[in-house]
Formats: C-alpha cells, sequence, structure tokens
C-alpha cells in the first residue's frame, strides 16, 4: 500500500502491471473517507489515454519510478466505468462494484479499515469518543486543490511550394535598316566613279534585336520556428467539505465552545 506522502510519486507516472505491461499513466489518488489513506488510483488508458480506469492501491507498490499493481493490463481497462462527483468522492455502491470486479470482499476491507487504534476518531462519526476525559472531537473536511497538466491542442509548422506570377520591365535594342542617301558631291565622286558605268548589285545587312532571357536562383530569405510561452490565469475552484458540529444540553451559552 502506498502512503500520502507517496502520492506525489505516483501521480503522472506510469502503472504497470507484474508482467511489465505499461497500463498507463496515473492521474487520481482517491483517499479513503475513514482512514484518510489512499485506496484507489484512477489509470489513463487507452489510445492517446482517453479511458480511465479505477484500481485498487491496497497491494500496489512504487517500484522505481512507476507504480506497480497486482493486476494484468487487460482486467484494467475493462473495470467498470465510474462517475466520480463534483467532490471527488466514490459513493458507496461504486466502491462494491469495484470491490466486486477485483475479487475484494466489501466487509474484509471495512474491517480492515477500521484497524487503526483511534478507531471512533477514524470513524468520521459525530459521536463521543470513548476516553478517560468524556471529551468529544469534533472534525471537519479540508479542500486541496491540486493541478494536473493536460494536452489542450497541437501545433505544426509545415511548408509548401506555390507559384506566383512576378513582373520585370527591362529594355531591350533591335536593328531597323535606314536607307541614306546622300548627293554626289566633288569629295564622293572619284568613290562614285570607281566601278561599271552600268551594272547590278546588290547588298546585304544583318539585322539584330535583344531578347529577354530568364533564370531562376534559389536564395534563403528567414527561418521560422515554433516556440510556446506559459501564461497564469486565476481559476476559482469550488467543492464542498463537510465539518461537524456539536450541540450541548444544559449548559449555558458561555460554556459552548467549537460549534
Amino acid at each position: 500500500m502506498i502512503t500520502q506522502e507517496q502520492i506525489p510519486a505516483v501521480l503522472d507516472h506510469p502503472v504497470y502491471d507484474t508482467d511489465g505491461n505499461k497500463i498507463g499513466d496515473a492521474k487520481h489518488v482517491f483517499l479513503d473517507d475513514t482512514t484518510g489513506q489512499p485506496e484507489w488510483v484512477s489509470v489513463k488508458t487507452g489510445l492517446f489515454g482517453t479511458s480511465e480506469s479505477f484500481v485498487p492501491v491496497h497491494d500496489a507498490a512504487i517500484v522505481e519510478d512507476h507504480l506497480e499493481i497486482p493486476y494484468p493490463k487487460g482486467k484494467v481497462k475493462d473495470a467498470p466505468n465510474v462517475d466520480v462527483d463534483a467532490g471527488g468522492h466514490l459513493s458507496e455502491d461504486e466502491e462494491h462494484r469495484l470491490y466486486d470486479y477485483y475479487g475484494i470482499d466489501w466487509d474484509t476491507a471495512w474491517q480492515q479499515a477500521d484497524q487503526p487504534a483511534d478507531a471512533a476518531a477514524l470513524s468520521g462519526a459525530a459521536r463521543p469518543d470513548v476516553g478517560q476525559d468524556d471529551a468529544m472531537t469534533r472534525s471537519e473536511e479540508r479542500m486541496h486543490v491540486g493541478i494536473e497538466r493536460q494536452e489542450t491542442g497541437r501545433a505544426r509548422l509545415r511548408k509548401y511550394v506555390v507559384t506566383e506570377e512576378v513582373q520585370q520591365t527591362v529594355p531591350v535594342r533591335r536593328e531597323e535598316v535606314r536607307v541614306e542617301r546622300e548627293p554626289i558631291t566633288d569629295e564622293t565622286r572619284d568613290a562614285a566613279l570607281s566601278g561599271p558605268d552600268i551594272s547590278e548589285a546588290e547588298h546585304e545587312v544583318t539585322l539584330h534585336e535583344e531578347r529577354p532571357v530568364t533564370q531562376t536562383e534559389t536564395v534563403p530569405v528567414e527561418r521560422v520556428r515554433m516556440s510556446t510561452e506559459e501564461h497564469i490565469d486565476e481559476e476559482t475552484v469550488r467543492g464542498q467539505v463537510r465539518k461537524e458540529k456539536i450541540d450541548t444540553e444544559g449548559a449555558d451559552d458561555e460554556d459552548r465552545r467549537g460549534t
């Protein structure tokens, strides 16, 4: 059996059966209302921990970094579904169902729960303690709020390729034929009369033009990464706690205390 001091070593830690098979992760520990000792542990099972099963911890033990229970994995996963009330308690009927499923005798379990020396103080009932000082113990419940970490979503980076139309204006040059005529002058007469008087001839000129040519290159432009940042919010938790009151009979009002 684990103790209250060992609860932090159990929560959010793996749970294995005696054959070394991982059943899931421990999420909640439930205390016995009579003894205040751990009685049940809820284990997240199934794909992505979508199911939660209850396992008795009377014969469980902490081994290294995990909790080991004397029940096979399949039996735990098939345990009865139990709805826990807002106060985090199992009803007597629900405990009966779980005890029957795991083969634990109900009467024997309650007898073991009443074994502490001061059984009357642990009984949780509002009745007088039997003692030499004729005093009555008044008890009340305290609500302890814990925090559990759970997954709320996922984010991922994905790179994909898109094609965009780009436009850029560049100057291009081309050649055109222009016919130039010039009159014969005294300076050009000798050159003009150097050939035959009448003949056929042709002259060819090659024309050129420029055309835009494109090519692409890959260049890095930025680095993208994801990081998480933590924000702290405050939430108000409400619950119900019970406490005992003591009434006196045959005593003056000024003698009333702790009520």
